[in-house]
């Protein structure tokens, strides 16, 4: 747990670092900043697949910290109550980061969770008891992670810029260790 909690913070410290060097770099060069006022905001602009994968992580976020926020409140489960704190937590850390990048290269983000994520919403709300719990961990806990890893190293192969890239590379060890800790539970059921 230590060890991971260690990885965690050295891929969170190395994000960071990636990015202010980029930024130191650019403001030691007095030309650049004429250079990036004469040329617009082109120089900051990401591809459409670096967008896209900034855009997916904001949203994954997004999805991940409201069905969580749901399970505090219904859950019956200390564990699973334990599980969407962490959701909460982990979630809302990462989704400041994602912000951070996308203000610093002009995108615009989704701000509540998807359709399908308010549809899940909606049926997680009509359960109670074990009925919900189990739910919960089978979709939030389980199938989103699955699929938000998928996405992730799917994106993660073709983003180009380093910041964004940065991360990707650090969301998808605690997307890994998410699915781990949600396919042990004893709702995940499957």
């Amino acid at each position: 747990m230590s060890n991971n909690k260690t990885l965690k913070g050295l891929l969170a410290l190395s994000a960071v670092v990636a990015m202010f060097s980029a930024v130191g770099l650019h403001a030691q060069t007095p030309a650049s900043a004429a250079q990036t006022s004469a040329a617009g905001e082109s120089s900051a602009r990401l591809s459409a697949g670096d967008e896209k994968a900034l855009k997916d992580m904001a949203q994954a976020n997004i999805n991940e910290v409201a069905a969580a926020k749901i399970a505090l409140s219904k859950a019956e489960s200390s564990d699973v109550k334990a599980f969407a704190q962490k959701m909460v937590d982990d979630h809302s850390a990462a989704l400041t980061k994602v912000q951070t990048v996308a203000e610093q290269k002009g995108v615009s983000l989704p701000t509540e969770p998807d359709a399908k994520h308010k549809t899940m919403a909606a049926k997680l709300d009509k359960q109670s008891g074990a009925a919900f719990d189990k739910m919960y961990m089978q979709n939030a806990g389980t199938k989103d992670h699955k699929m938000v890893l998928s996405t992730l190293q799917s994106d993660a192969k073709k983003i180009k810029d380093p910041a964004v890239k940065a991360l990707a590379d650090a969301h998808t060890p605690v997307v890994e260790q998410h699915l781990k800790a949600a396919q042990q539970m004893p709702q995940a059921g499957m």
